[in-house]
This record gives C-alpha cells, structure tokens and sequence, in this order.
C-alpha cells in the first residue's frame, strides 16, 4: 500500500515535522551550524531521485541508466568550481566528517600524525578527537589558541609543529570567530613537509562570496559541509588539486562510502546555482553584519566576546565574567526555555568539562536568511541577556519567549 503524504502514511511523523516547522518559525534559530535551506533546495531533496542507487562517479557508473543523475551530480561538480575556483570537487561525501576521513585514508597511513588544534579550544572532533574514528586510526597533536586573547598565536603553532612532527596539518574551526591565515599554515605545514587540510565547514559560504579569505589553491585540501553558511543540500564535499583527485576520490568511494546520495547532490547543485546569485552575495554580507553587530551589542552589555568581535557569522561568549557561576549548558537551557536556540561552548583556558562548558556559541546564518538585518540585533542581544539572567526563573522565561515569538513574527 502507498500512500500519497505524510500524515496518512505515519501521522505521527507529520505532526512531529508540523511541529518542528512552528519551533522554527517562533524561535531565534542560532545553531552556528545550521541554516535555512530554500524551497527549491527542498524540493530537489524530496525528488525522485531517491530511489536511484548510485553507485560510483559520472560516466563510470556500476549501474545503467545513470545519464540524469550524472547529470545532476556534474552540475554540482561545475558550480562548486566556480564557486571556489578549485581544481578538483567531490561532491558525494554525506557529511564534512566523511569528507574528513576520506582525506585521511587518501594520503595517510594508520599511526601517522595529526595536528590540529584542541577540540576545548574550537576544534573539531573529526581532527583526530578520541572521540571519533581518526583518532583512533591516527596520532593527534594539538595546538592551542593564545589564552589572553583567544586567537592564533601562529609563532607557537609553528614552534609546536616543529616538536611534533606531524604528517597532516589542520586548519579551519568549529567555534573560531577571526580571519585565518591560511598561507601562514601552508607554510607551517611544508615547513615540517606535512600535507595541509582546511576544513571551511563553517566558511564556505564566506569564502564562496570572497567575504573571508580562501584556501582554496593554498592548502592542498580543503574540506566542508554544505549545509551551514553555503545553505545547499545536506553533505560534504572535498576540493584538492588535481594531483590528489584520484586518491581521494577511491578512498571516498568505495573505501568509505557506498553508492551517493542523490537527493542530497541535487540540492548541492540547487544550492550551489543560488550562490552564484548576487542575492547570495547579499545573504552573506548581512550575515557577517548581523554577526558584527550582535557581538557588539552583547559586549555593550557586559558581556565578554571571546576575541572582542567577529569576523564571521560566529559570536563565542565566555560567561565567566558576566555571569559569574553560570556554566554554558544552564545558559543553554535557559535560552531555549526562552525560544533561543543556541549551544553551549567550551572558551579558551576552559577550567570546566566540556559537558558544562563557560561559554555559549551563537551563529547568524539561519536568522539572516529570513530576514533579520543589524536593527534587529540589538533586540536579540537583550532577550539573549536577560536570558542568562533569568536562569532557573521558569517564569520570567516564559514571558521572555512570548516577546521572542512577537519577534520573531
């Protein structure tokens, strides 16, 4: 038996998307992570195309009748390159993890060295974390972020890379607000005759729009998911030099993966014509300004910006000033309670576990997508405020989400 939609299919299921959807709209959305992908894009990712399994690469298919979606997946094979005006793209990775990985298995051996800066301050667990597979396929040294200023000390990174020695170097961040130096790691990285990989997971729209630097052409590998500030389908993606194509492309697939996710490339490729727009180039301006302009009002307010400021669509608050004892998971449960979605983060120095952490990262992308300009910033920095203040009040909670549904309205 088929069923032509949702709710007669598993009502359950639709009430639960119903709801979500609602949460979405009366909410201030600010998972740095996250973001608001288009119509269209939801569209290509609810297509047909799901019930093809594509196994291998345009025109070296495993199975027939593959001319429409090889089609599909060289549009978003092209666009990525003049997005980022790489040399060689691959678009099927499920996630940036994958993409990570695939990487790894392309030019490293188990045991070989990475290193990468500390999850604690910013890094990503898929840069050789115990808590993930690359660490234990692989040794991790960490660098680590100046704890006075909370930002690159490339001088000491460089120092460290000497004493560790590493195969592969990481750059690129869960949680980094500032510009990075992208040919200063390239130069770290030959310096000690490692490959360097950039993972622009979070900046890859930035980038896109040349609103941050590129490494694209710089380090040998640049990595990314494609759902964050690109705002496309959900996955990953990879971009290297064409010497390097073929071995990450095998260890990708199929070393790694199984057949690609078709959906998911369509909306890439959906997503990806979009940014091409100047309406694109619009998003992500108002994006960073947003981001800008947040920062300054909540340090207008006392609170302490992790960097003073923001360079991209990230604001990283430490609440160990402003707000005393409270730790960033209370922070976040108070946000939520008042319809802010934001998570906690861990700061540079962090004397708390990362389950607790002192600080909370907030993100601007999802907001400027519908809408949200600098003017209404100053509002989202109060609600955010007296959110903290307002921790264990379920009340006084309450009352603030009321005024953040108006808002958002």
């Amino acid at each position: 038996m088929e069923y032509e939609h949702v709710e007669t299919a598993e009502k359950a299921v639709a009430e639960a998307i119903e709801s979500e959807a609602r949460m979405q709209a009366e909410s201030l959305m600010m998972i740095a992570s996250e973001n608001v992908a288009s119509p269209a894009v939801r569209e290509a990712q609810g297509s047909v195309l799901t019930n093809r399994n594509a196994l291998g690469y345009p025109d070296s298919r495993l199975y027939p009748g593959a001319e429409n979606i090889d089609q599909v997946e060289s549009l978003a094979i092209a666009y990525a390159k003049e997005l980022w005006d790489t040399e060689h793209v691959n678009v099927q990775p499920h996630s940036g993890s994958l993409a990570n990985l695939a990487v790894y298995l392309a030019v490293l051996d188990p045991g070989d060295t990475i290193f990468a800066l500390h999850p604690r301050d910013g890094g990503h667990i898929t840069h050789g974390s115990d808590l993930h597979l690359s660490g234990d396929l692989y040794e991790t040294a960490h660098y680590e972020l100046d704890p006075e200023s909370g930002r690159l000390d490339y001088d000491a990174i460089a120092s460290r890379a000497h004493e560790v020695d590493p195969d592969l170097v990481v750059s690129g961040y869960s949680s980094y607000p500032q510009t990075i130096d992208w040919e200063r790691f390239q130069e770290i990285a030959e310096s000690v005759d490692a490959y360097h990989l950039a993972d622009i997971a979070h900046l890859s729209g930035l980038i896109a729009t040349g609103a941050f630097p590129s490494p694209v052409g710089v380090a040998e590998f640049c990595t990314g998911s494609t759902y964050k500030t690109i705002k496309t389908g959900r996955g990953g993606i990879i971009m290297c030099d064409e010497e390097y194509a073929e071995a990450v492309d095998e260890a990708l697939f199929p070393r790694l993966q199984g057949g690609a996710a078709m959906p998911n490339i369509a909306g890439k490729a959906v997503g990806f014509a979009e940014a091409l727009t100047d309406d694109f180039d619009d998003y992500v301006d108002r994006t960073i300004a947003d981001a800008r302009a947040l920062a300054d009002a909540l340090a207008d307010r006392g609170v302490d910006v992790v960097t003073g400021g923001t360079d991209t669509h990230i604001v990283l608050v430490d609440l160990r000033e402003s707000h005393g004892d409270l730790p960033g998971s209370e922070a976040e449960e108070a946000l939520e309670a008042a319809g802010i979605i934001a998570n906690k983060a861990s700061v540079p120095d962090d004397p708390r576990y990362p389950a607790d952490a002192s600080g909370v990262r907030f993100g601007t992308t999802s907001l400027a997508a519908r809408g949200f300009e600098v003017a209404e910033m100053s509002a989202v920095a109060d609600f955010i405020v007296r959110a903290f203040d307002s921790a264990g009040d379920e009340q006084a909670l309450e009352e603030l989400s009321a005024e953040v549904q108006r808002l958002c309205e």
